[in-house]
């Protein structure tokens, strides 16, 4: 948007095109407004074969780099769809291409199409292809290479159902989307699950259990729990699938599966992948790749449940809390515990509210009142469990749960909750506790990330401007350039080119 961020982005992208290629060229391409990127998938055999299947749609982006795809696009119309496959296919053609390819396309708000690029490979994003057409891409790309022709022609390629992906990265929402490293002391996926084989008629063959329509789970990944995540590769650890008839199924599926996957030891940008899946502008399909510029312009926060969703997980704590009594009181050797059958009334604290609440307990679960509301919650989640399967009136909900004085931690639907249980007493006494307030660190620059200091663009006794450069850190096959946040002038300087720095190392001081 000005010529300062024009050069500084010239110049970046310069840097990192000679790293990662060797070639540090640039190309100028047509500024289009309201873009949505959006690729066809192509495949050609040694014979002259030559098909598309289909697109993705994959305009949920940060600093370029894909986020969210899935295929179908909820923008692209039957006429769109069949013009760009048809040039994606010609342009296979022109090259002579053979195997599986990716032609990327930017598509502005009227459905005109721009010619991005080619990526002659498999992509990250190849599974929703497979999910929608029942196509194994991998097979096809061997048997191409193995001098087979294709085995199915452009009309026996149908669009079946909808196909959610998620990546899973290695990086923090909440500093901005920057690179996270250590080691993965909890790692597991949701269970996945299968679709099963097509029918004659196209449809999927789907004999899972339970749920109101057939879904399928994938999880694409390279990494384990205990395993370490280093700064020396791009920060993507796992692509999460999720597979139904419609879009709105796919969607609720990815909910379901975003709240089972479990990670823990670094930063991760599980609750941003959820808070998407719930935001309106996405689940009506109006999305464009500046998504994320537009809907978090002062970065992610974390989602905010509705004041409903809040009622379900203070009751769903509760319950939990009073399970977690119970089997305290047989573990101890003492008589069952009668208080059981008998009300209570505790105090829930979440999301900066006071709910009262009164508890009655019994063999099967708990009900909750809340307002005058009973919430009957049942669930066989058992102390030291770090996943909560629970139904709330019947209605599932899912959680990851951790236990932390006097309550849990309980994270769903992109929002990352402390919630309390208190005795009345005990939060009468809860009120009266100052706050403790954080170290000042506003006159340090902190390294927001471990990586490599590659520049530094200041030195001490520099007067330096709000938004002016001041230093560049390189992790994870990205360069990161820090600002100053407002005027002053730099004290001390601590690091120097070359230097691997931690997260929160200090790299300058203002006066």
């Amino acid at each position: 948007w000005t010529d300062d961020e024009a050069r500084e982005g010239f110049q970046s992208s310069k840097n990192e095109a000679a790293s990662s290629f060797g070639d540090d060229r640039i190309f100028i391409e047509k500024f289009v407004t309201q873009p949505r990127h959006i690729e066809i998938q192509v495949l050609a055999d040694q014979h002259g074969n030559a098909v598309y299947l289909h697109e993705r749609e994959c305009s949920i982006q940060r600093r370029n780099q894909k986020v969210i795809e899935e295929a179908p696009s909820p923008f692209l119309d039957e006429a769109t769809r069949r013009a760009m496959g048809e040039q994606a296919v010609a342009l296979a053609r022109a090259v002579g291409y053979t195997s599986a390819g990716t032609v990327e396309f930017i598509v502005d708000g009227e459905r005109n199409f721009y010619f991005l690029e080619m990526n002659t490979r498999l992509q990250v994003e190849h599974p929703v292809t497979e999910l929608i057409t029942g196509v194994d891409l991998v097979e096809q790309m061997i048997r191409v290479a193995d001098g087979q022709p294709l085995p199915f022609a452009q009309s026996d390629l149908k669009i079946t159902g909808w196909a959610m992906e998620s990546r899973l990265y290695a990086e923090d929402p909440y500093r901005g989307f920057l690179p996270s490293i250590g080691r993965l002391t909890r790692y597991r996926p949701p269970s996945e699950i299968a679709a099963g084989p097509l029918k004659d008629s196209g449809n999927w063959v789907n004999d899972n259990e339970g749920g109101d329509s057939p879904t399928a789970v994938r999880n694409d990944t390279g990494v384990y729990e205990g395993g370490e995540i280093s700064m020396f590769y791009d920060p993507m650890i796992a692509k999460l699938c999720t597979w139904a008839p419609t879009r709105g199924d796919a969607i609720k599926a990815m909910r379901i599966a975003l709240d089972e996957f479990e990670v823990e030891g670094i930063g991760h940008n599980l609750p941003f992948l959820s808070a998407v899946m719930d935001h309106p502008k996405f689940v009506a399909g109006e999305m464009t790749t500046a998504f994320i510029a537009e809907e978090y312009p002062a970065g992610f926060e974390g989602a905010s449940l509705p004041d409903t969703e809040i009622a379900r997980v203070a009751a769903a704590a509760a319950a939990m809390h009073r399970m977690a009594e119970i089997r305290r009181a047989r573990i101890s050797g003492r008589l069952d515990n009668h208080e059981r059958h008998v009300g209570e009334n505790w105090v829930i604290f979440v999301a900066g509210r006071e709910i009262p609440v009164r508890i009655r307990a019994d063999r099967e679960g708990a009900t909750v009142t809340i307002d005058g509301h009973d919430l009957r919650v049942e669930s066989d989640w058992r102390p030291g469990r770090s996943l909560a399967r629970l139904s709330v009136n019947g209605r599932p909900l899912v959680m990851k749960a951790d236990r932390i004085p006097a309550g849990f931690r309980l994270r769903l639907r992109g929002a990352d909750l402390r919630v309390h249980v208190r005795r009345p007493r005990a939060a009468e006494l809860v009120r009266l506790m100052p706050e403790k307030i954080a170290p000042d660190t506003s006159k340090l620059l902190l390294c927001p990330m471990p990586g490599l200091v590659v520049k530094i663009n200041v030195a001490a006794g520099d007067e330096v401007q709000e938004g002016q450069a001041l230093a560049t850190v390189e992790a994870m096959k990205m360069e990161n350039i820090l600002r100053a946040e407002r005027k002053g002038v730099v004290k001390s300087v601590s690091a120097e080119a070359g230097q691997s720095l931690k997260v929160d190392d200090v790299i300058m001081e203002f006066e």
